[in-house]
């Protein structure tokens, strides 16, 4: 896909590209979303065109999105980004604004809930991340920010988590710091 556009709406050509490239992806990876049916996620995206822009900021930036779930009250289905390791147009970020700000040199290009926001994602959460690594390995080599309590931000804090030694953790680190090996993961609910 071409690079962001200022209006969230996709051209017809990017919107068939991207449909498509879902699709491949469902198909390729059932595993993450037993019983559920493309024609039925397809047309839940083709219903929210601002959604489906979203879910091409994520494809775009390297999140690989694919639907993992379906909330049967709101109808709503469940897409994360499932890149192998943290997407890599998203890495060395630190974690919010107030963390951008307090660098004094070395500012990071960005902050990851600013990041999030442009592109009409939530920040996973622990529990989503967790979601996340069950359905295969993640971050073996990288590691991603998650949403991090109120209580550890005032502190100076901020969560990431990892997959190494067959293991998940979650850590914690400065919001200010980052790393070229960590970005973040988005959830988005269509």
């Amino acid at each position: 896909m071409k690079a962001a556009k200022s209006s969230k709406t996709l051209s017809a050509a990017e919107h068939e590209e991207l449909l498509a490239a879902l699709k491949i992806r469902f198909e390729k990876n059932m595993s993450r979303h037993t019983g559920l049916e493309w024609v039925k996620v397809k047309a839940r995206l083709e219903a929210n065109p601002e959604k489906l822009w979203s879910l091409g900021e994520m494809e775009r930036t390297g999140g690989e999105p694919d639907a993992v779930g379906h909330d049967k009250k709101s109808g709503e289905y469940v897409f994360f980004d499932c890149s192998t390791q943290s997407p890599e147009g998203r890495i060395s970020f630190c974690y919010d604004r107030e963390a951008l700000d307090s660098r004094k040199e070395h500012k990071p290009k960005n902050n990851v809930m600013d990041a999030a926001a442009a592109m009409g994602v939530e920040l996973m959460t622990e529990e989503q991340y967790h979601e996340l690594q069950a359905l295969g390995e993640f971050d073996t080599k990288s590691s991603s920010w998650v949403m991090t309590p109120a209580e550890i931000r005032k502190r100076g804090g901020a969560l990431f988590g990892d997959r190494r030694y067959g293991r998940v953790f979650i850590y914690h680190n400065g919001a200010q710091s980052y790393y070229n090996g960590r970005g973040f993961r988005g959830s988005l609910r269509v």
